[in-house]
C-alpha cells in the first residue's frame, strides 16, 4: 500500500508543472500620469500571458508600472520605432 501511494506522489511530481515567477504579470497596477522628467530609464517587458508592460526607473531608483496607454509614452514608442526603421534603410 505505501508502495502505490509513494508511485502515485512521485508520478504527480513529474507531470506537475511547476508555477514559474516569469509566468506572472510584473505590473499588477500602473501608473496613469508621471512626468518624463521623473524617468532614468524605461524597461518594456512582454510574455505571453501578460499585456505589453512598461516599467519606468525613476531617478530615486524606484520603479513603477507605466500604463502603456499614456500619450507621450505612445509618441516616444512610435519616435523610436521610426528612428529603427530609418536606421535599417541606411544599412
Amino acid at each position: 500500500m505505501d508502495l502505490k501511494l509513494f508511485a502515485g506522489v512521485a508520478t504527480l511530481m513529474l507531470i506537475a508543472h511547476p508555477i514559474s515567477l516569469v509566468e506572472r504579470c510584473y505590473c499588477r497596477s500602473t501608473v496613469n500620469s508621471l512626468p518624463r522628467s521623473f524617468i532614468r530609464e524605461l524597461r518594456f517587458i512582454q510574455t505571453p500571458n501578460c499585456p505589453f508592460q512598461v516599467v519606468a526607473k525613476l531617478k530615486t531608483n524606484k520603479e513603477v508600472c507605466v500604463n502603456p496607454e499614456i500619450r507621450w509614452l505612445q509618441q516616444y514608442l512610435k519616435n523610436a520605432i521610426n528612428k529603427m526603421k530609418k536606421s535599417k534603410e541606411a544599412v
